[in-house]
């Protein structure tokens, strides 16, 4: 038995302000390429304003979650991160640092271990349109 790790990338554009972005095809399709059948695949985001997770990716639950995000750390709120930068997005560096930047999935058989109701999304909090680097590291035999 032989541990292969497998580093690929994904590219993608943003529209920033709580874009969801359903991203199941893409990781599913650098696993499939990689030809390891058992192990995990680790989705990780570049950058300390988005983050990962799997939600089921559907018109209602998408805008219930961005409500929440509203709720647990408010845009307009007073950040410190945003004196010191002038930027505007420390609500975003909150939010990213509570959901997480990546997220570990077993592989079964050469397939993510997904439910029928389960996406990976990427979750893009930044104030404006971003370019996202999504690295994809597959770890298995």
């Amino acid at each position: 038995m032989r541990l292969l790790v497998i580093t690929k990338t994904i590219h993608l554009q943003s529209k920033g302000n709580c874009d969801i972005i359903d991203i199941t095809r893409e990781v599913e399709e650098q696993v499939a390429g990689s030809k390891i059948r058992d192990g995990t695949a680790t989705i990780f985001v570049v950058g300390s304003t988005a983050g990962i997770t799997t939600i089921e990716y559907e018109p209602g639950l998408v805008a219930d979650f961005k409500k929440l995000w509203e709720r647990l750390a408010p845009q307009n709120l007073d950040y410190a991160h945003n004196e010191r930068w002038h930027d505007g997005n420390g609500h975003a560096h909150i939010r990213a640092s509570l959901l997480g930047a990546s997220l570990i999935l077993p592989m079964i058989g050469g397939r993510l271990a997904l439910g029928t109701w389960q996406q990976v999304i990427l979750v893009d909090f930044d104030n404006r349109p971003r370019s996202r680097e999504v690295i994809v590291q597959i770890t298995g035999e």
